[in-house]
């Protein structure tokens, strides 16, 4: 297939490299040079512009920091597409107000579109292993399953357009409080004269097993492709996790529910972005806890 694929950053360029080794032909634009040069060098034809790299797909694939990037990029590139009902996949993790915006906007133009943000981190980008959360129509996603299986090992249908964004700010405030409670575990054992690999291999495989712990250990050691083993860097931004906790209590707000550890969970990356910045693998946090800087 014709893929047009926007965004080749972290994500986005492993992701974009998939689907050229699957075989589609992938016409891909970044405003970032290194990004481009990275996705030239793997496949993938660079155009100069959003529009340009749109013009004759069939299928175009986003995947951009916001909502406002999303929506500002939809106003460009949906009247660029030239084919009939092109479909339009958003990889981004936004808020679903704009997400359902941005199906609106497709779906007036006469194409088709679903919301599949994802969740696996640059390993699992680079490694075809992300998990796709859809919101879409039943047609849409039965259109969309087979591009995402290049690029991924897990596809769930959530519902209409928005609900893979609800899904992932779910997942993603879930994620934030289990790395907080993990890297406190590791901190507090070794406080009380415990290996932290003997406590990885006793939690690993017990009741307080999660990916936080046995895939992006926020230890050295234990794990190996764990960020932790290159001073936290690559991995999941911290950045990105305050924004994606961040979303997570927006809709709390306009749900009206409650969620006092997601929110607790904000506050603490709140703090250790402004310590540490928003750059490195949001294990990270965990070098916060040891030296108990989180407190002020």
């Amino acid at each position: 297939m014709k893929i047009a694929f926007l965004g080749l950053g972290n994500m986005g360029g492993p992701m974009a490299a998939n689907l050229v080794k699957a075989g589609h032909e992938v016409t891909g634009f970044d405003p970032v040079p290194a990004a481009r040069e990275t996705a030239q060098g793997n496949g993938v034809t660079v155009a100069e512009s959003g529009a340009q790299a749109v013009a004759d797909a069939e299928v175009v694939i986003t995947m951009l920091p916001n909502g406002q990037l999303v929506l500002d990029s939809y106003g460009e590139i949906v009247p660029a597409v030239t084919g009939q009902d092109v479909l339009f996949i958003d990889s981004s993790t936004i808020d679903v107000e704009s997400a359902r915006k941005a199906a609106d906007m497709v779906r007036e133009a006469g194409h088709s579109s679903i919301d599949a943000p994802v969740s696996g981190g640059v390993v699992g980008s680079e490694a075809g292993t992300l998990t796709f959360m859809v919101g879409g129509t039943d047609e849409a996603f039965s259109r969309a399953e087979p591009v995402l299986q290049a690029m991924g090992r897990k596809i769930v249908h959530c519902g209409g357009a928005g609900n893979g964004q609800a899904a992932k700010i779910c997942n993603n405030m879930l994620l934030g409080v289990q790395m907080i409670a993990v890297s406190e575990a590791f901190v507090l054992g070794e406080k009380l004269g415990l290996d932290p690999q003997a406590f990885f291999d006793v939690a690993s495989t017990s009741s307080g097993r999660c990916w936080a712990l046995d895939t992006n250990c926020p230890v050295p050691g234990p794990v190996e492709g764990s960020p932790a083993n290159r001073d936290f860097e690559g991995g999941f931004a911290s950045g990105l996790m305050l924004k994606d906790l961040n979303l997570a209590q927006d809709a709390s707000e306009l749900a009206g529910v409650d969620t006092a550890f997601g929110r607790a969970a904000r506050d603490a990356y709140e703090r250790f972005v402004d310590i540490d910045g928003p750059r490195r693998d949001f294990g990270a946090v965990i070098t916060a806890i040891e030296s108990d800087t989180l407190n002020g």
